[in-house]
């Protein structure tokens, strides 16, 4: 049962990415913990231009997180859990947005929940979207492949060291009518610091908007240095979809540099277009386990687009 809730971590964010949360409350099986973040954070890009009117470069993107879970033990069998986070943006429309609200049931055989939470492709996307400030773009094809998805039935589980995930989506989060989703996906975790996984999402974003994708992933680390890929190919109504991403790490001391290299690329008609094609570059300088600081410089391939920087203080509580 616990190797359930273990693996849900990795995808499903039953924390906030730290190991900061605070429990407060812990009584008779029942644990609640608290956890979330502050993190004022810019960006400079001549993409910014237009917004509230003006030339201005700079462009706030400051946030704060909060997030509460809780478990609580039924028997040796099973557990039930659940998570609230919301985030806050600070800027002139200031929003509160909830990423994820969701419950459900671990067993020995898996963790089975329901509510707006991530798909199952996400523990093979997560393999390349390592950055605090770029990245993740090029291979979510369709919108149930996505993370934060509403009304979705997710399954999990973990057996020796294979990781299964499946879902299905009754609605998608633009409310679309005929716009239900399911996907299975599946990674295989090697002793020697490699994982590799695939997976398939079928469905409709919209009425007549047939989408589907299959995904490849595989991920290596040795000791501080980590690298990862992912591709992804699919269909959008008439347009065939493909995408990439390239990812890198290495760390030393309580530095990490880490890079991303993301390209997508749809045919329609017979005319090939590039959706997406970058290159993005990261420092990251971690004081202590709450405290951290990065920047960010994305440097774009596409003719239209423009590059941009971005630079953040994250604390996590």
């Amino acid at each position: 049962m616990k190797n359930a809730a273990v693996v849900a971590a990795i995808f499903t964010s039953l924390f906030t990415g730290t190991t900061t949360a605070a429990t407060i409350y812990d009584n008779n099986d029942t644990n609640i913990e608290l956890g979330g973040r502050a993190e004022p954070r810019f960006n400079l890009s001549k993409e910014n231009k237009g917004d509230n009117n003006d030339d201005n470069e700079f462009k706030d993107k400051s946030r704060a997180r909060l997030a509460l879970k809780g478990e609580s033990v039924i028997n040796e069998q099973f557990a039930v859990f659940g998570k609230y986070e919301v985030e806050i943006s600070d800027n002139n429309n200031s929003t509160v947005d909830t990423r994820y609200l969701y419950a459900g049931l671990d067993t020995a055989v898996g963790a089975i929940s329901y509510g707006k939470q991530d798909s199952a492709q996400v523990m093979l996307t997560d393999y390349t979207d390592i950055l605090s400030t770029f990245g993740g773009d090029a291979v979510d094809l369709v919108d149930g492949n996505k993370d934060k998805r509403e009304n979705n039935f997710l399954y999990i589980g973990e057996f020796n060291n294979i990781a299964v995930a499946t879902n299905y989506i009754a609605e998608n989060n633009n409310n679309l009518k005929d716009s239900d989703s399911y996907g299975i996906a599946a990674q295989y975790q090697f002793p020697f610091g490699l994982n590799v996984g695939a997976g398939y999402v079928n469905g409709n974003d919209g009425a007549n908007i047939d989408a589907r994708q299959f995904n490849l992933a595989m991920s290596y680390q040795l000791n501080n240095i980590y690298a990862a890929a992912t591709y992804a190919n699919g269909k959008h109504g008439d347009a065939d979809l493909s995408g990439y991403e390239l990812a890198a790490a290495y760390t030393f001391d309580q530095f990490t540099a880490r890079g991303v290299y993301n390209f997508q690329q749809s045919e329609q008609n017979n005319t090939t277009t590039d959706e997406v094609d970058y290159f993005a570059l990261e420092g990251l300088y971690k004081f202590n386990k709450s405290l951290r600081t990065y920047i960010g410089y994305k440097f774009q391939q596409l003719d239209k687009k423009d590059d941009e920087l971005q630079a953040g203080i994250r604390y996590d509580f």
